[in-house]
């Protein structure tokens, strides 16, 4: 596999994880305005703001009752 390969591969399994941390933040309880600096945090610093996020961020999701 060349090297181009892999860091193509790393990058698409990062993206990937970020829209998963977002979603996660955006269902999340707590203010807006926290919500608003995790997901900027995760997009503008990516590796970074995903392990900040794993370590401090937002705990609680929001379950939705199917009635």
């Amino acid at each position: 596999m060349q090297i181009e390969t892999v860091w193509i591969v790393l990058a698409a399994v990062l993206l990937l994880i970020e829209l998963w941390a977002i979603n996660r933040v955006r269902k999340s309880e707590g203010k807006s305005s926290n919500k608003g600096v995790w997901i900027v945090l995760i997009v503008f610093v990516p590796l970074f703001g995903l392990i900040a996020w794993a370590l401090a961020g937002p705990k609680h999701v929001r379950q939705h009752s199917a009635s």
